[in-house]
């Protein structure tokens, strides 16, 4: 879910400390990052501080990942989205993202076998259900007639190891011709470290990634199209974690923006 160090500098939280307030103004520029650590601080805060509820977070990040979808994979290029979720937040945007895809006019189906047990994941399936979204109970099979494969496995608060059945699922992310987006990070990569040396993920490299309210540090090693959603941060809490707001054109969610490792870390 939403989840910043120049790409990477340590933060100080001093929620009212007075920086210069940066905008993003081109899609060549890259973004601050931030790390695993102050994403979930962040996330409290947004919750503590800003005011909204976890149903509204999840909310922007599945809407940053549907509009991520469309951008990246256009109706034209194939309705079939399966949408493969994570029992946690990361799982809970992608099957918000699933719901708005729908309506957009695509045919999303998803893939949860670790299926989150809560009052909010249990909501999100309903409405899915009452739009007629199938849950597939096979991921191989599901793949076989996929244009396009979410990644809403695993977020920033991943940590090894891998426990089944995710090993087989990344695998076959990795090998596949169908396109693939993650949301947040590569699923099976490390935040700080990026992707594993060996193994399941080791050569994962999806087509698109949406970083939520900001990239993480395993940015550094990714190759491909980078989007960044999270359009709702006050000038406060921007401050505070020392973020650069992109400057979102129009009513966009979300924003592609470049990947220049030369200025991360």
């Amino acid at each position: 879910m939403f989840r910043t160090t120049t790409f990477l500098k340590h933060t100080t939280h001093h929620l009212f400390k007075v920086k210069p307030y940066r905008f993003a103004k081109t899609a060549s520029m890259s973004l601050k990052a931030i790390s695993s650590k102050d994403a979930a601080a962040l996330d409290k805060d947004l919750m503590d501080v800003g005011g909204f509820s976890l149903d509204q977070l999840m909310e922007l990040a599945g809407l940053s990942v549907s509009q991520a979808v469309y951008r990246f994979h256009p109706i034209s290029k194939g309705k079939n989205v399966l949408v493969v979720c994570g029992p946690g937040n990361n799982g809970g945007d992608g099957l918000v993202a699933a719901r708005h895809l729908v309506h957009y006019g695509y045919k999303p189906s998803v893939y949860y076998p670790k299926q989150g047990k809560n009052e909010l994941y249990e909501r999100l399936k309903i409405q899915l259900r009452n739009l007629d979204v199938p849950f597939v109970p096979d991921f191989t099979d599901a793949l076989k007639s996929a244009d396009l494969v979410v990644d809403a496995i695993f977020g920033f608060s991943f940590q090894k190891p891998l426990r089944e059945p995710f090993p087989s699922i990344i695998s076959q992310m990795e090998e596949t011709k169908v396109p693939v987006l993650s949301v947040d990070a590569p699923s099976s990569w490390d935040i700080q470290e990026g992707p594993p040396k060996e193994g399941p993920g080791a050569k994962f490299m999806p087509g698109a990634l949406i970083s939520l309210t900001a990239p993480k540090p395993c940015v550094k090693w990714y190759k491909g199209r980078h989007f960044v959603g999270g359009r709702f941060l006050t000038k406060s809490i921007a401050d505070k974690y020392d973020l650069d707001i992109p400057d979102y054109p129009g009513i966009d969610q979300i924003m592609e923006v470049g990947v220049n490792a030369d200025e991360k870390l």
